[in-house]
Order: structure tokens, then C-alpha cells, then sequence
């Protein structure tokens, strides 16, 4: 079972390419603050800008950073499946722990097409999958049956639940069982979800506070319920400003206030504005993160 607190990682990028020595320190950073798992070219990593080859470049660069240390959960999805296939084959091959597979986004497939996608990749898959049902930004919805046909595929461990929907964990808990894990992709709700059902979460505000994400469901799996939510309530504003404007515009300037990387994107992202900026600000200040 993954479980606990598990960053979705930024990628470092200076005049345009991967700064392969910037990424693997923060890596390893990560894991020396307590982090429970690493999350590699996912939306936060600015994947859907990145070619394959860049993608398998970050996968590895994580992978040999974490040294079996922690978890890695490899971002291998795609709108085409053949790329996902592609991805996730080349993560498995290189010693991902496990592969994180976005729902495909604008093609706009029916729960049919869903489910074949993810046959497809369970076909070549021999470490588990986890699903990442993201509606917001992929147009469609993973129906709960079409999540409990999924989950009957025999790599398929769990899902990345980015709904926002606390009635689902418990209705997955219900129609799929208890073992299914079930991560939140949504910081703000974290305690919710885990009261709800859920395992742990894939984390953008743990690119930034990766110690107490990581205390908050330490605290939780201890039973220290009321420790768990102090620390929610410490970090409220910082999840909320890393949403201040889409991500991962305000985490790349968080992180860059920390000195791992600067904020460079690439297009059609661009640099946030001043008043997202001085929010971003504000939430580290409360919590001693900068000066």
C-alpha cells in the first residue's frame, strides 16, 4: 500500500533545458525531509511540455536520485495511448516502483474508451498502476463502475483522486474494497479525504513543506488525529496560494524563494503575477520558510 505524503516534483529548467544537477538535489532533499514518496513528470513537473525523451531523462534522474530510498511513482501519461504504453514501459524498465497514469485528456473518450486505455497499458504494466482521475483537466470523469472495472485489471492498485468529491473514497472504499489506495490530488482536503477513506496524498505544496506534509500523515497513521489537523490548519494558506494561478506557475516561484531553482517555465505557462507573488510570499513567511 503507498500511503502517506508524496510530492508531485517540480522540474528544474535553465534557459529552456533540465537542470539535471538542480532536480536531483531537490530529490534528495525531499527525501532527507521525511517525504513518503516521489512523483516525476506529472502536471506539476510540466510534462505536456516536455518531449519523450526529456520525460524518460526526469524519470531516471529521479529514480537514481532516490537510490530505493522512497517510492517512485512515474508519471506515464498521455492523451495517445501507445505514448503511455511507450512511458510506461520505459519507467518499469529504469525501476519505477510504480506508474501514475492521467486519465486521457482532450480526446474526450467515453468510460469505454477509458477503460480500454488502461487494459492497454496493464497489458505491458508489471509494476503496479495507479490511476489519476483528474476531470478538471482532462473533460472526463472515471464513473465509480468504470473505476471498480479498472481496478479488476491485474496491476491496478489504486488511483489519484483529484475530484475535489469527499462522498467518493467512501464509495470506492465501498464498491472496490480497502485495499485499493486511494491518494488525494488535492492538498486542501487531505485530512477529509483520509477521514473519508483515503491513504495519503500526491502533494504540490510538499515541493515547499515537504516536512510537515510529511509530519501531518505520520501524525495521522499514528492515530494523532488531532496533530494531523494542527498541522492543516498551519498549512492552509500555503496550499492555498500554491492554486493562487494555475500550477505549477506559484510552486516553481516558491521554490525558487528556496533557492533549488528559479521560476522559468515553459510557454504557454508564464512567470505569476506580483499579487500572486506576495501571496506566495506571505504563506511561506507564516511558516518560517523564508524570511
Amino acid at each position: 500500500m503507498f500511503k502517506g505524503s508524496f510530492v508531485a516534483l517540480v522540474t528544474p529548467f535553465t534557459d529552456g533545458k533540465i537542470n539535471d544537477d538542480q532536480f536531483q538535489s531537490f530529490v534528495d532533499w525531499q527525501v532527507n525531509e521525511g517525504t513518503h514518496g516521489l512523483v516525476p513528470c506529472g502536471t506539476t513537473g510540466e510534462s505536456p511540455t516536455m518531449s519523450h525523451a526529456e520525460h524518460k531523462h526526469v524519470t531516471e534522474l529521479c529514480i537514481e536520485a532516490a537510490s530505493g530510498r522512497v517510492p517512485v511513482l512515474a508519471g506515464a501519461g498521455s492523451n495517445s495511448t501507445s505514448e503511455a504504453v511507450d512511458l510506461a514501459q520505459h519507467a518499469q524498465s529504469t525501476g519505477a516502483d510504480a506508474l501514475l497514469v492521467v486519465s486521457p485528456y482532450y480526446n474526450k473518450p467515453t468510460q469505454a474508451g477509458l477503460f480500454a486505455h488502461y487494459e492497454a497499458i496493464n497489458a505491458v504494466a508489471e509494476i503496479p498502476i495507479i490511476v489519476y482521475n483528474i476531470p478538471g483537466r482532462s473533460v472526463v470523469n472515471i464513473e465509480l463502475d468504470t473505476m471498480k472495472r479498472i481496478a479488476g485489471l491485474s496491476n491496478v492498485v489504486g488511483v489519484k483522486d483529484a475530484t475535489a468529491d469527499l462522498a467518493l473514497p467512501g464509495l470506492v472504499r465501498r464498491e472496490i474494497g480497502p485495499d485499493f489506495c486511494q491518494l488525494s490530488g488535492e492538498d486542501a482536503s487531505a485530512i477529509p479525504f483520509l477521514v473519508a477513506g483515503g491513504h495519503g496524498c500526491i502533494s504540490v505544496s510538499a515541493n515547499i513543506a515537504p516536512a510537515l506534509c510529511a509530519q501531518q500523515h505520520n501524525a495521522w497513521n499514528a492515530g494523532d488525529v488531532a496533530e494531523a489537523q494542527a498541522i492543516q490548519d498551519k498549512l492552509v494558506y500555503l496550499h492555498r496560494s500554491m492554486f493562487c494561478e494555475s500550477s505549477p506557475g506559484p510552486v516553481k516561484y516558491a521554490a525558487q524563494l528556496l533557492g533549488f531553482c528559479t521560476d522559468e517555465m515553459r510557454l504557454p505557462m508564464v512567470e505569476i503575477s506580483d499579487s500572486s507573488k506576495a501571496q506566495v510570499e506571505a504563506a511561506m513567511r507564516e511558516l518560517n520558510l523564508i524570511d
